[in-house]
């Protein structure tokens, strides 16, 4: 990238760029394609639901659909091969898919937090290991690991251990990854949401005592609206962010400031 830009709004641009999201289907994963997308990058959207990819890629002209099943790893080789086959690299990737919910560490299950562990953490090592090397070859490139707010604090009293740990770990592992592949032109950072309406959260827009609880213990009392992340995002996939790496950008209305 250009040690100099001319237009600040240039550093927000990914024209040309190829840009790989996991988890499209619905959600952040789907409005993180269609910004990313908006901004002119050639969008690789996966996830396991192909009638919901197919119909997000009839909404964003070029882009690329790819059906893999993150928690298997012959899935994610063949997604990454193929995105790379396809648009000839990739340029940023968006690890976004992941798995949470609420449950008692007495009522967690082994299998639980295993399979939590390998869609969290595992699939996000795996494909930026896979994508690391096309980036390399290309001169650099971003990756974006999508954690939370609860990998660096506790989130009693919602009960989620495998949720926090598995995030936990995708913040340390962002660090890693940033620190040895730093000097090749490879970035590595975390995008960490507070409370943003999703799947994941399906409910608690609505319910009075969680909405009771997010106002009680946000400083900006309420859930973030999606667009509320755009611009960490593009920040960290593009030319904005080029002397930024290892570092987790938490946008949780102050939730973790407390």
């Amino acid at each position: 990238m250009s040690a100099t830009i001319v237009n600040p709004l240039d550093m927000f641009r990914l024209d040309g760029r190829t840009v790989l999201v996991t988890g499209a289907s619905s959600g952040l994963g789907a409005r993180f394609a269609r910004v990313v997308h908006a901004v002119g990058a050639n969008v690789v959207l996966s996830a396991r639901r192909i009638d919901r990819l197919e119909a997000l890629a009839a909404e964003l002209p070029g882009a690329f659909v790819v059906a893999a099943d993150i928690s298997q790893a012959g899935d994610r080789e063949q997604l990454a091969a193929a995105a790379i086959q396809h648009f000839g690299r990739v340029d940023v990737l968006v690890n976004n898919a992941g798995v949470g919910g609420g449950v008692a560490v007495e009522d967690e299950t082994v299998e639980l937090f295993r399979n939590t562990m390998e869609i969290n953490v595992t699939s996000v090592w795996h494909m930026s290991k896979l994508c690391a090397p096309s980036m390399i070859a290309a001169g650099g490139g971003s990756i974006i690991n999508i954690a939370s707010m609860m990998g660096h604090v506790a989130s009693a009293p919602l009960k989620e251990a495998h949720y926090c740990a598995s995030k936990g770990a995708v913040v340390n592992l962002t660090r890693e990854l940033a620190v040895q592949w730093a000097r090749k032109g490879v970035r590595v950072n975390a995008l960490c949401p507070g409370f943003f309406v999703s799947e994941m959260t399906a409910g608690m827009d609505t319910d009075e005592g969680s909405q009771r609880f997010i106002t009680t213990n946000t400083p900006i009392p309420r859930m973030g609206h999606v667009h509320e992340l755009d611009a960490a995002l593009l920040f960290l996939a593009g030319a904005g962010s080029t002397f930024y790496t290892g570092q987790s950008l938490i946008v949780d209305g102050g939730w973790t400031a407390r």
